[in-house]
């Protein structure tokens, strides 16, 4: 026998957003700065994202998400290429940073140019530099696809990690 399972639109549940967040923080995830040089800016734009994962081998995707209320994001959409830096263990005070809500969240930051022209963070576990190719409405976020250009590792350590509301290395995540 087949059951038949009713359509999305069919369902009416309404998930407590606490609970959501409650359970959803139970998934680690990476931490990662997505940044760009703006013309209309003389200091880099960015923002953080704990959303970028691969997507695709052929060709090279990524794939993140960014908040609709995101005032960094048009900025970096703006310039079409950016560099996303994976955050190492350890760089908690950079996510911090580009967290903030200021005109130069780079201050104090330690970066560097990619051959894109794309700021990448020093001491980065890893770093994709790639152009945004597609975005697609997601609820309360945008979901960004975008083209891998260049990419390869960083320092030796492990990444920054996102877990049940706290940040840390990935022994710090299990424990």
């Amino acid at each position: 026998m087949t059951a038949t399972l009713p359509l999305a639109s069919d369902i009416t549940t309404q998930i407590d957003q606490l609970h959501y967040r409650t359970v959803m923080g139970h998934l680690p995830t990476g931490v990662v700065v997505l940044a760009v040089m703006n013309s209309d800016y003389d200091h880099p734009c960015g923002l953080v994202v704990g959303t970028f994962q691969s997507l695709s081998l052929d060709p090279a995707l990524v794939t993140f998400s960014v908040a609709h209320t995101s005032t960094s994001w048009p900025k970096v959409r703006a310039a079409g290429r950016l560099s996303a830096s994976v955050l190492a263990a350890g760089q908690e005070p950079v996510c911090g940073a580009l967290s903030r809500k200021q005109t130069d969240k780079f201050d104090g930051v330690d970066w560097a140019l990619s051959d894109n022209g794309s700021p990448r963070i020093a001491g980065a576990h890893a770093w994709i530099d790639c152009e945004v190719a597609h975005e697609f409405d997601g609820g309360d976020h945008v979901i960004v696809i975008a083209r891998v250009l260049s990419m390869d590792v960083g320092i030796d350590s492990e990444p920054l990690v996102f877990h049940r509301g706290r940040l840390g290395g990935l022994r710090d995540a299990v424990a």
